[in-house]
Formats: structure tokens, C-alpha cells, sequence
């Protein structure tokens, strides 16, 4: 299916604009001029969750034709991109949503690629027994891909209904037989016990943007790892955010990413759970949790991206584009770990013949 492709040009030159993590800005990829994003006074909604289920749409596309304005290439996207670079002329490609559901609001890029490519390459220092081709990979030109992608976040307060039991631990005297100095002797010591007390109650929770990655592109669980996200710095939706950058819309639907926002509230509900018990040890036997006013926003984070291939298995490593956590899946050097086995077991030879002479 055909779409327009929309880019930003310079006022001075006619060249590219894409947008500048240093300066928050539209920056020109040739005289260097700075454009000013337009601040928006549009409020920055949560949007009924019930409501938002109902919302389809029948139309499918399977791939998106884009004509690139500079070089005239007719360049493939896959449907869930919304923005991408040429392949033949590096010119920002920003085109259309295809989904029912639109981000309102994100959260701009803050570290630049140069200072992504140091954090990352300090994290890859610090592994030990990586392969030394992941480093290679690190200071070689290959340069770190920038995306924006899609995020659920939900607003939920919850009551939860539970049963479970109470533990306290209380001492008791007992006596035992011990030998000191070669004799037997009888002595008494405290020794710990628990009472269990059955118990049942209900806790009642807030939760407050609960994030959620919304692509299948990368490992959820990576994605997830990426947090905690700063949701207070999100502005509204611009396109001139994703000039020079890789963009997706969902691929994760709404009521799929709540079942993976209800186990993140499983975790603290737990813990109120426990907390409410009270005691020195406590145990859940039965939990109903109600969800109620639940709300939700379709966002688009900031990340830095590298693809590393080992041995025929491809490590997805990411940066968050706002505070810089770097989070990756690690390979190990066979090679490395064995010369490190050998190293150790022969100073351990040395030791015990020399030991023994």
C-alpha cells in the first residue's frame, strides 16, 4: 500500500532537519541552523480503558511503499513503522499511523548517539569472558540505531480481597545434650517456633502509570528492563521528533499489555498483602483483585539500539534514550572461560607442588 513520506527542510540551505538530543531542536544536516519545535499547550490525557477496547479496525496492511522525497527511491516499510531512514540517502521517511489507536504524547530524546555509544561501550568493558568481536563491534564504525517505540502506560486503583495466614515467632526453653571439653553435659537453649494465626482482609491500591513495551520487534522482558521511565517529562506528539529516527506503532494490544501491567501490580499488591498481615512471617493463600477506573496512554519512548551475532544466536542490546540504563542478553567466549579454567588450575598446581617439596 502506498503512503506519503513527510520530511522537514531547512529554511536556510534546503537541507534535512532531524531532531538533536543536545539542543531539543531541529537541527540541519548541512549549514547546521536549529529550528525550534513549537511548544503545545495540548493536555497530555488518560484515556478510558473499557473505551479504548472498543476500538477495531478491519483495514490490514501488510507493508508500507514510501517514495522518498530527495532521491526519488520507492523504499518498503514494514505496516508498524511510522518513521525510518532512506536506505539509499539516509533522508528521514515519516509517514502515516495504521493503527486504531494513535500516540498522543512522548518522551524525547535526551542522550545523543556519541554519549550512547560511551555508556555502551563502558558496559561492554565491564562483562567479563565476553567475546572480544563484541568489543570489536563497539569501536568499530557501526553506529547505534535510534528508535522511538511504542509504550503502554496504565492508571489503575485496585481492592483486593485475601486469606492467608499469620506467623509470629515466639522462643522456647529446651534442653540438649552437648559435649564440652570430652564430656557429656545437659544445657538448655531458646529455640524458635512459629504460631500461625488464620487471617483475612482487603487492601486497596493506586497505581500510576504502570509502562509497558508495545512492540514485538525486541524481547518484552529486555523492554521492560529499560524502566523506570520518567513520565512526567512527556510532551505532545510532534513528527518533527521522529525526523532521523526508527518509529513503531503497538504491536502489543491494549488489553494484552494490561495482563503484563496486572503482574507488575500483582508484585506490589503482594507486598500491601503482607504488609496488612503484619506478623514476622506471612503466607497468601487466596487474592480477587478488582480493577477499577482504569486508564491508559498510547506513548512512544526514546531508545538506542544494537544487534550483535554470536554463534548463530542474535543479543539485542538497548539504552534508554532518557536516562541511559543500558540492558542487553550477554554471550560468553568459550575460549576465554577455558584459558581462564587452565590459568587458575595451574597456579593452583604450582601452589600445592611447591607446597609439598
Amino acid at each position: 500500500m502506498k503512503f506519503k513520506s513527510k520530511n522537514f527542510i531547512c529554511k536556510n540551505c534546503g537541507g534535512t532537519l532531524r531532531y538533536d538530543a543536545t539542543t531539543h531542536e531541529l537541527k540541519c544536516d548541512f549549514c547546521g541552523s536549529l529550528e525550534d519545535i513549537e511548544k503545545s499547550n495540548i493536555k497530555i490525557e488518560e484515556y478510558d480503558f473499557k473505551e479504548g477496547l472498543t476500538k477495531f479496525s478491519k483495514k490490514r496492511v501488510d507493508s508500507k511503499e514510501i517514495r522518498c522525497q530527495k532521491c526519488g527511491a520507492t523504499v518498503k516499510l514494514e505496516s508498524y513503522l511510522i518513521s525510518s531512514n532512506c536506505p539509499y540517502c539516509e533522508t528521514p521517511l515519516i509517514t502515516d499511523f495504521t493503527k486504531p489507536i494513535e500516540p498522543k504524547s512522548l518522551i524525547s530524546f535526551n542522550i545523543t548517539q556519541k554519549d550512547a555509544q560511551e555508556r555502551f561501550k563502558k558496559w561492554i568493558g565491564s562483562l567479563w569472558f565476553a567475546p572480544t568481536k563484541l568489543k570489536d563491534f563497539v569501536d568499530g564504525n557501526r553506529k547505534l540505531t535510534g528508535y522511538y517505540l511504542p509504550y503502554w502506560t496504565y492508571d489503575s486503583k485496585t481492592n483486593t480481597r485475601y486469606s492467608g495466614q499469620r506467623g509470629d515467632i515466639y522462643f522456647v526453653r529446651v534442653q540438649r545434650r552437648v559435649e564440652i571439653n570430652g564430656r557429656e553435659q545437659i544445657v538448655e537453649e531458646e529455640e524458635p517456633r512459629i504460631r500461625w494465626t488464620p487471617v483475612r482482609g482487603e487492601v486497596y491500591n493506586s497505581f500510576d502509570d504502570i509502562t509497558v513495551g508495545a512492540s514485538k520487534t525486541l524481547p518484552h522482558l529486555l523492554l521492560d528492563s529499560l524502566s523506570p521511565w520518567n513520565t512526567k517529562t512527556l510532551v505532545p506528539f510532534n513528527k518533527k521528533y521522529l525526523s532521523g529516527f526508527e518509529s513503531e506503532e503497538y504491536t502489543i494490544d491494549l488489553d494484552e499489555g494490561f495482563r503484563y501491567a496486572k503482574k507488575e501490580m500483582e508484585r506490589v499488591i503482594i507486598g500491601t498483602i503482607k504488609s496488612d498481615i503484619g506478623g514476622d512471617q506471612q503466607q497468601i493463600e487466596y487474592m480477587k483483585t478488582e480493577y477499577r477506573d482504569t486508564t491508559y496512554k498510547d506513548v512512544l519512548f526514546p531508545i538506542w539500539s544494537a544487534e550483535f551475532k554470536w554463534r548463530g544466536k542474535v543479543y539485542d542490546y538497548l539504552i534508554n534514550g532518557q536516562t541511559g540504563k543500558v540492558v542487553g542478553e550477554r554471550p560468553y567466549s568459550v575460549i576465554k572461560i577455558t584459558i581462564a579454567v587452565l590459568v587458575v588450575l595451574t597456579i593452583l598446581g604450582v601452589a600445592y607442588y611447591f607446597g609439598n617439596r
